[in-house]
């Protein structure tokens, strides 16, 4: 689990989540709650697998992995952006 440090998900971040249908409550937890692994230029990815059951652009999924990538700054965490994979 990583630390504490308050969470700004930045305007690229936001549009990314959109698009890809993942909640601000999915990405948070898939920081607080995830695997980490490095990520390029120093920064560290998120992975969580959520339930899902529901439909995504036409098709059945039962699961979606939320994939966050976050800069780890001095007084916050920076998410710079986000993934979803459905299965």
């Amino acid at each position: 689990m990583t630390s504490e440090k308050p969470i700004e998900i930045s305007e690229h971040a936001r549009l990314q989540m959109k698009e890809r249908g993942v909640s601000e409550s999915e990405v948070i937890a898939s920081i607080r709650q995830g695997d980490a692994e490095p990520a390029r230029a120093g920064r560290t990815l998120y992975r969580k697998i959520f339930e899902f059951g529901g439909l995504w652009r036409g098709r059945s999924y039962r699961l979606k992995q939320v994939a966050t990538v976050v800069a780890d700054e001095p007084a916050e965490l920076v998410v710079v952006t986000v993934y979803a994979f459905y299965f």
